[in-house]
């Protein structure tokens, strides 16, 4: 990077309109709640923090499926680890909760890891709670690819996948929010390209894909400050070194390959059109709801918790009646306090 970051701050700060930005991963917030990028900006710029945190937007109903599927008999449940605190309709729901009534939960690194626990115990079902945006779901197709490989039996995947694209549109149709422009998780950008992006030019908005250094999201955010400036609509990428054009177009064909889009639920959003990912039918034999289907209920969240408004950007964690009272890393009552990409937790942890 050859700008130099007074220079840049400087292109930033001289903004002289008010703009809403949103930045859309989990991760992004963190880098800017810990490199105090807020504190450095002009109040003219009003980062927004979104849904992409994928814990935090899995919907009660599937906390509350995966729960009772936890505590059935000769059952083996995998998952990374910041879901095992995430609670579902009830406080008293999350896998931590099966856990300790005895429950067989076991946190893993990599969805392979699921896979070897299959292996490993051939009398027992091993189901896999595959969450995660498009960085994620080629992972989870590469352990179905490895367990058809092996001809395992006893293997499943519960997908609460989500898409990028839908919830943006959502984000951009919420008629209680003004979003002028996105930064862009690099990430998803690695896999899904600049192509993946490119609907939000019809949208008349600004954006600009972004790396996840301190320094990095400045640089995305001079970037997009210029093209405010000059009124340029076209996607602008910041993460050049590792978002192509295209993508990652194998990866993408290996998730195309397992699985289709259909309609979710997402925590504070409600259902979104072709937002999540299910198992095609030619690969259902590792599809957990065949065997156990999941049923969607209209469960009211008992918790008086606004994680759901946080999520979409309507309010920010610090509005939240619990933020840092009853609700602290330590007893996080929802899960944009529970994540490590939440944006509760990183307002806390950075005293943003």
């Amino acid at each position: 990077m050859d700008q130099n970051i007074d220079r840049m701050l400087h292109e930033i700060n001289s903004l002289n309109k008010k703009v809403n930005i949103m930045e859309v991963c989990g991760t992004h917030t963190m880098s800017i709640c810990k490199n105090g990028i807020r504190d450095i900006i002009t109040e003219n710029i009003n980062l927004i923090s979104g849904p992409g945190c994928p814990v935090c937007v899995t919907d009660n109903g599937h906390i509350d499926y995966i729960f009772e599927l936890a505590l059935k008999e000769n059952i083996i449940i995998t998952t990374y680890g910041d879901m095992i605190r995430v609670p579902g309709s009830d406080p008293s729901i999350s896998l931590i909760k099966a856990k300790s009534s005895g429950a067989d939960v076991r946190i893993i690194y990599s969805s392979i890891d699921a896979v070897e626990i299959a292996v490993e115990n051939p009398d027992k079902l091993v189901v896999f709670l595959g969450i995660g945006f498009e960085t994620t779901i080629p992972a989870t197709a590469a352990a179905i690819l490895e367990a058809h490989k092996l001809e395992l039996d006893n293997f499943k995947v519960f997908s609460v996948h989500k898409l990028v694209k839908p919830v943006m549109e959502a984000v951009l149709s919420h008629k209680d929010l003004k979003i002028d422009g996105f930064i862009i998780p690099g990430h998803v950008a690695t896999i899904i390209g600049e192509k993946g992006f490119e609907f939000l030019e019809k949208y008349n908005c600004f954006s600009s894909i972004v790396g996840f250094r301190g320094e990095e999201v400045i640089y995305g955010l001079f970037q997009m400050i210029q093209n405010i400036k000059n009124d340029n609509k076209r996607l602008g990428n910041a993460y050049k070194s590792l978002a192509s054009k295209e993508g990652n177009i194998a990866a993408v064909k290996i998730y195309n390959e397992i699985f289709e889009p259909r309609d979710d639920v997402w925590r504070g959003i409600g259902k979104i059109p072709n937002s999540g990912m299910k198992l095609k039918e030619k690969w259902s034999k590792y599809d957990i709801e065949k065997l156990y289907p999941y049923k969607e209920e209209n469960k009211l969240n008992k918790s008086p918790c606004k994680c759901g408004e946080v999520l979409i950007g309507k309010i920010k964690p610090k509005e939240c009646p619990l933020f840092g009272k009853i609700c602290n890393p330590i007893n996080p009552v929802g899960p944009c306090m529970v994540s490590s990409e939440g944006s509760c937790a990183a307002y806390y942890k950075y005293n943003s």
